[in-house]
């Protein structure tokens, strides 16, 4: 959530960010000002009703004192006047805040100086490319090779649930485990604490890290009890720390989690969701940061270069982009893409998102620390896949497959116990 400040003290920055974002309703902006000024004005007047209200009372004790009632009792009246006022004024002061505080989280975060202007995927830039591009004899694509090697299953997952819930069977269900295993080791060498968190969260926690009121229709909800199935780690390992003042001594804050991660994905048809390239349940080990503000965007590229480190160790052709401003996600100030290389689908599959939200989730859930003049301030938050499995799986299984079998990168063998599928 966007500071009540920015707005007051740089409107033409908020406008300038949300341009480059491609936000349509820019009135929004006008509408927030408009109301704080309300806020305030009615504030104000609130605050000198107080302080007559006090005024008066300290009179009446003194009037009494000296024996004079009638006084008294007049100024009795006016503070019973006074009070009511004061309750009206209350009330009309919750309703504005209320509309304000709507009003502004329909704001999405403004982008970083080094986000390209751009609206839409061909308009990110590639910052960098690395690993080896396959050279196959054999080009099946993943649905073909789990079929061979009997290691998923996805009609049986549509019997079971429905299309986009797959079910890993054997050496597939195996390398899923191993796959997780290595994810959270690399993590854990790497100084985060795992934490193992639930996977149906509240509204609040949601809220938190952005996905209410912005993504309500991409996650699965109970109606029963109000609760939503997550999305990724992120959403209840960065509320782990909600309504929290951390230490500067503590920081950076740094965990990983793994969790199944459940998106509705509505809409999503076509050759390029088939198989394991779009599907509703899957795997992802995830790293989250809580950072200073004047070391988050070190620490963002600390994250970028610890995620391209695990694409290495798994021999993966991969390249790195920084998304563009029409596609950022919504709490996003800086984003960094991962995509690997299919050699047998001839495309580019993305695994992994790592970002800088700066301020805008810590300010919903008041993360804060206290600076050296003791003055408490918000912490930056940061995340990234680390990483999500499905389109790894399908490309360590495309690029790696022979007619005699499917080599298993050598940093996976001790998770996986052998160096091929056959």
């Amino acid at each position: 959530m966007l500071p009540i400040q920015l707005f007051r003290q740089n409107k033409e920055l908020v406008l300038q960010g949300l341009k480059k974002r491609n936000f349509k309703d820019l009135a929004l902006v006008d509408t927030v000002i408009a109301l704080d000024e309300q806020r305030r004005e009615l504030q104000q007047e609130n605050d000198n009703l107080s302080a007559s209200i006090n005024s008066a009372s300290k009179n009446i004790g003194q009037l009494m004192a000296k024996g004079n009632k009638e006084e008294a009792e007049k100024l009795k009246a006016d503070v019973a006047q006074y009070k009511e006022q004061s309750k009206d004024l209350s009330k009309k002061l919750d309703d504005l805040e209320t509309e304000l505080h709507n009003a502004i989280i329909m704001l999405p975060n403004l982008p970083h100086n080094s986000v390209p202007a751009g609206k839409t995927p061909e308009d990110n830039e590639v910052v960098r490319i690395g690993g080896e591009k396959p050279n196959l004899n054999q080009k099946l694509p993943h649905w073909e090779l789990t079929e061979k090697y009997k290691l998923i299953d996805f009609e049986m997952g549509t019997k079971l649930t429905g299309s986009g819930f797959p079910v890993y069977i054997g050496q597939g269900a195996k390398l899923q485990r191993a796959l997780i295993n290595y994810f959270l080791t690399f993590n854990i060498d790497a100084g985060y604490t795992e934490y193992y968190p639930p996977y149906m969260v509240n509204e609040t926690t949601a809220y938190g890290t952005g996905q209410l009121p912005d993504k309500e229709g991409q996650m699965y909800f109970a109606t029963e009890d109000k609760f939503y199935l997550i999305p990724t780690a992120e959403v209840p390992v960065t509320n782990i720390y909600r309504d929290t003042i951390v230490s500067e001594q503590e920081l950076p804050v740094k965990m990983t989690a793994y969790t199944p991660c459940f998106r509705r994905e509505a809409g999503s048809y076509g050759k390029d969701v088939r198989g394991l390239n779009r599907v509703h349940q899957f795997d992802k080990v995830e790293i989250v940061q809580l950072q200073h503000p004047d070391k988050s965007y070190q620490t963002l590229e600390t994250m970028v270069s610890h995620v391209e480190k695990l694409l290495q160790s798994l021999g993966l052709h991969y390249r790195i982009l920084r998304l563009c401003g029409g596609d950022m996600g919504f709490t996003s100030a800086l984003t960094y893409d991962f995509e690997v290389y299919s050699a047998a689908q001839e495309r580019w599959l993305e695994v992994s998102s790592v970002s800088n939200f700066e301020s805008f989730q810590t300010n919903r859930m008041k993360i804060r620390y206290k600076d050296a003049n003791g003055k408490t301030q918000l912490l930056h938050s940061l995340n990234g896949s680390s990483l999500a499995l499905p389109r790894i799986v399908a490309c360590l299984l495309e690029n790696n497959q022979t007619p005699e079998g499917i080599h298993i990168p050598l940093a996976l063998q001790p998770y996986f116990g052998k160096n091929m599928i056959n």
